[in-house]
């Protein structure tokens, strides 16, 4: 009997994730239906009641109802508990439904697949908000030297520290007052769907920087673009780590990993053509 995935969102209807999906099945030979479910604002609840009590497995979540599935599952992994928002959704053989994060492992995934090293590095992390405290617990585990949070609310840096301190300790700044150079920068803001940049200074980039935007799209972001402007040695978007969230979401679901390679490889050249 084939077993019933969905990406529930508002909207859902550009999501990438039935194709990526798809594909993992078919590389896998696992058998799934994976499909997108437009939910109503105010309504996740009462979907995914549905979806689970008619069969279904597991779910992706996106915006706006991370935080919903969040206080929707009944248990929750510690990346998950860190992130106070989830992505994934599991039916667990008892019926109840197990929360996860993947987003991070996802990242730290791709970064890793570039050949960035984290180990060691002075990293600049820039925004506060729910995507930034979603992937702070794998980045943090790959042991950076220094972990810089900036924010246009420097209170909510501090927030976001304060409830990460017992793994490490996070320096906070506003966006202006960043200072000196970094080896990787992550733009964790949603500043470049809107065409904007974080106003950090220009200083922040060296010859050797990897700047690495979590947005991504049909060409270089905005970010990456003036990034690439001001010298770094290699910009990366995206696209990657939500091939990689994905991967560890089929993990979680099937115990099965799937090769994201070739799945990120097929996304990028329809993208060029």
């Amino acid at each position: 009997m084939t077993d019933r995935y969905a990406v529930v969102g508002n909207p859902v209807g550009h999501s990438k994730s039935p194709r990526i999906h798809t594909a993992f099945a078919q590389q896998t030979g696992e058998d799934i239906l994976y499909t997108a479910i437009l939910v109503p604002l105010g309504q996740f609840d009462e979907e995914a009641r549905k979806f689970f009590s008619s069969g279904g497995k597991g779910l992706n979540v996106t915006v706006p109802f991370k935080e919903d599935a969040f206080r929707f599952a009944d248990e929750h992994t510690e990346r998950a508990q860190r992130a106070g928002a989830v992505n994934t959704l599991k039916r667990l053989e008892d019926g109840r439904i197990l929360a996860d994060n993947t987003d991070g492992a996802g990242m730290v995934g791709d970064l890793l697949d570039h050949g960035v090293t984290m180990a060691g590095k002075r990293i600049l992390v820039l925004g506060a908000g729910g995507a930034v405290r979603g992937i702070l617990q794998p980045l943090l585990g790959q042991q950076p030297a220094q972990v810089v949070l900036a924010n246009r609310t420097v209170a909510r840096a501090e927030e976001l520290a304060r409830l990460f301190a017992d793994v490490a300790t996070l320096d906070v700044c506003a966006f202006e007052d960043v200072s000196g150079e970094f080896d990787l920068i992550i733009n964790g803001t949603s500043a470049s769907l809107g065409g904007d940049l974080p106003p950090i200074p220009a200083s922040c980039v060296a010859a050797h920087t990897v700047c690495y935007d979590m947005m991504y799209g049909a060409g270089l972001t905005v970010f990456n673009q003036w990034a690439q402007d001001q010298g770094a040695a290699r910009v990366i978007d995206g696209l990657g780590m939500l091939v990689g969230q994905a991967a560890e979401s089929f993990l979680l679901w099937r115990g099965v990993r799937p090769e994201a390679q070739t799945v990120l490889n097929s996304l990028r050249n329809d993208r060029r053509s």
